[in-house]
């Protein structure tokens, strides 16, 4: 489906030794014939273990130590290279409570000096991954990712008559990824505990693997004109649910909602519902601002109707408790 746009071509993931990163680049070099990518980060220590994990790829993949608050080794970084997939960011919400002139640092600098990069080597198209937490932001991480989000799609204003363009792929906490709830379950789990805490039996969250995120990031490759955000169709599970696939029976305690936390996951808005289509397997929110023409909405999905949310708390798609454990399987848990 993608060899033609990635046959031959140069791509640099920001943040790359981390799990998207790491999936990202095992599936792209599996499935087709990029001529390389280059993992851009700063922790030597993690592309070393990365290098040693990826041997097989070693004529195709190629590290770049580098932060992205530093301009002037990205834009060393992006000479020849044709696609960016921004993933580097700071994301444990304490952390960045607790240390927000760094959070400000990477998440909001740093994307600025990812676009300046971009606009002024030869980049054709920057897909920057957002999350759940910058809509209705509630803590400075969200908030951080929200004004990424909006320089992202701002920055199509100042590509001029160039082929580059940047769009947005949102999701929220990948199943089994560090942090998630799955993990820390499953710790328990491992330490013989007979309970599992909750933080409040109301809360839901979107179901979407590695994978499936790779997929999206790869149609907006494919299909962004500049200015899109695009979003998956995935199913909603109850985190009791989750709780009760992976320990039948278990009590679960009820312990409180967590600083910064949410009940449910929103990815659309009843503001972003204006300029949202349906498409068969995702959505796309276009930019309510447009600057140019380049950036002006042409949809060929449905509009969503007026009003329209799209949250894990009111999702038409749910599953089950067994559907839970074969997709637990699924991640490695």
């Amino acid at each position: 489906m993608y060899q033609e746009l990635l046959e031959g071509k140069t791509i640099l993931v920001t943040g790359g030794t981390g799990s998207f990163g790491k999936c990202f680049t095992k599936y792209v070099l599996d499935n087709y014939n990029p001529k390389k990518i280059i993992i851009y980060s700063r922790d030597e220590f993690k592309q070393f273990n990365m290098a040693n994990d990826f041997k097989q790829y070693a004529d195709k993949l190629r590290f770049f130590i580098g932060d992205v608050r530093d301009l002037e080794r990205l834009k060393r970084a992006f000479k020849g290279v044709d696609y960016v997939v921004h993933a580097a960011a700071l994301k444990q919400v304490p952390s960045c409570e607790y240390n927000p002139n760094e959070a400000i640092k990477t998440n909001i600098h740093g994307a600025m000096n990812v676009i300046e990069a971009a606009l002024d080597t030869e980049v054709k198209k920057v897909v920057a991954l957002s999350t759940d937490k910058a809509v209705n932001p509630v803590n400075l991480y969200g908030g951080t990712k929200l004004v990424s989000d909006k320089l992202f799609i701002a920055a199509n204003s100042y590509v001029g008559e160039g082929d580059l363009c940047f769009s947005v792929v949102r999701y929220g906490n990948v199943a089994g990824s560090r942090g998630s709830v799955i993990p820390f379950f499953d710790r328990l789990l491992k330490e013989g505990k007979t309970e599992l805490p909750i933080t409040d039996y109301r809360m839901t969250r979107f179901w979407i693997s590695l994978p499936e995120g790779v997929q999206l990031v790869l149609k907006a490759l494919k299909e962004a004109k500049g200015g899109e955000t695009f979003i998956s169709k995935i199913p909603s599970f109850k985190i009791t649910d989750l709780a009760q696939a992976m320990m039948p029976g278990c009590k679960m305690p009820e312990v409180g909602i967590r600083e910064g936390e949410k009940l449910h996951e929103v990815m659309v808005t009843t503001e972003d519902a204006a300029t949202t289509y349906e498409y068969d397997k995702h959505y796309i929110v276009y930019p309510q601002m447009v600057f140019n023409d380049r950036m002006r909405p042409q949809p060929t999905g449905k509009k969503v109707t007026e009003g329209f949310v799209y949250s894990s708390g009111t999702n038409d798609v749910w599953l089950s408790v067994d559907e839970i454990k074969e997709r637990l399987k699924e991640v490695g848990f």
